[in-house]
């Protein structure tokens, strides 16, 4: 059976890149268990629908999957978001 990727277009509105992004990386991990490419996550503003800006790291893992973190973070790649306890 081929599968097939598609997009779904959903506006937000929200005062900058930054806080979109977090939207952005907010509903994808809460649709991942819905077949949703987390990793694939982007956003883009809808004056320059063409210009796509990454939500999650890019970066391969040694076991060839791709970092979990956010797209500028500064801690070393790891393909989960470690909490602190509390």
């Amino acid at each position: 059976m081929r599968v097939s990727r598609y997009v779904i277009h959903l506006p937000i509105v929200t005062t900058d890149l930054s806080r979109a992004r977090i939207l952005a990386r907010t509903a994808a991990r809460a649709l991942a268990f819905l077949c949703v490419d987390v990793q694939e996550t982007t956003v883009s503003e809808a004056a320059t629908p063409g210009v796509h800006h990454r939500v999650f790291c890019d970066r391969r893992l040694a076991n060839g999957r791709r970092c979990g973190l956010r797209i500028d973070h500064e801690l070393p790649c790891t393909r989960r978001v470690r909490r602190r306890s509390i």
